[in-house]
């Protein structure tokens, strides 16, 4: 049979290098999985499909994080812990199991947050003591006061990790500005769906050089729906990209 298929495919099986998969990763820390609380899912059935779809991908471990923005999105701790507490049991009850969820909040920096920054509000953080805080910025424009906000952030003893810095249009001719983010102790998440292109060429290309600079500290899907798990399954597993990714010292499986 061996020498058959060697005749067919003009090499030996043994050469094909296995197509990776996502359970190297763990654990998951950026997705919009809880319900009724953003752009992610709407209702609690959604939230078990989305569950059982990225146990399926090979994590262990979900973090939650649902936007937390101005008046748009006005989620506070006690309203994403009390989603994540029906989804636990929705969850159990659907017969999944061997996967934990926990939350934290993906944080947008706008006058709201730095407000909480200033009155002291506990934040939802992630990594236990690490108290890493997921944010992110406006995609086309810095905000004016970026620096300050990440002084104030880590003053609070937290740690700012940056959704997403792949997506962001006003650095994709300004790769320097990544690299100073990195160097000031800013941590840098790439969305898996970037390596297939899912959002733009052009975020697919800085994600690329992120991941060839090494600059990428975590793997995050920002699953919102069941296409974004698809896309997962479909596209990224074989991404050129994804190997090379996790060769990285991610931080993912320590969380």
């Amino acid at each position: 049979m061996g020498s058959f298929l060697q005749r067919i495919f003009g090499r030996s099986l043994a050469s094909v290098a296995p197509v990776p998969d996502l359970a190297a990763l763990e654990v998951d820390m950026h997705s919009h999985l809880l319900p009724g609380l953003d752009d992610g899912a709407e209702a609690l059935e959604q939230s078990v499909e989305l569950v059982r779809a990225m146990q399926e991908l090979g994590y262990r471990k979900l973090v939650m994080t649902p936007h937390v923005m101005g008046d748009f999105y006005k989620n506070t701790p006690a309203a994403i812990q009390a989603a994540l507490v029906g989804l636990r049991e929705a969850v159990a009850i659907a017969g999944i199991t061997d996967i934990e969820l926990a939350c934290a909040a993906e944080y947008y920096l706008d006058e709201w947050f730095v407000q909480k920054l200033e009155n002291g509000e506990e934040l939802l953080s992630f990594g236990g003591a690490k108290r890493y805080v997921l944010i992110e910025t406006s995609y086309i424009n810095e905000p004016f006061n970026f620096q300050e906000i990440i002084f104030q952030l880590k003053s609070a003893g937290y740690q700012p990790v940056l959704a997403h810095p792949e997506r962001y249009t006003f650095l994709y001719d300004n790769f320097p500005a990544l690299e100073k983010m990195r160097a000031n102790d800013i941590l840098l998440q790439v969305n898996l769906n970037s390596l297939a292109g899912y959002y733009s060429r052009g975020a697919k290309r800085v994600a690329e050089k992120l991941i060839d600079a090494g600059l990428v500290d975590l793997l995050g899907t920002d699953a919102h729906n069941l296409k974004h798990t698809a896309t997962l399954r479909e596209k990224v597993l074989s991404a050129e990209y994804l190997r090379k990714a996790l060769a990285l010292p991610l931080l993912n499986s320590s969380l």
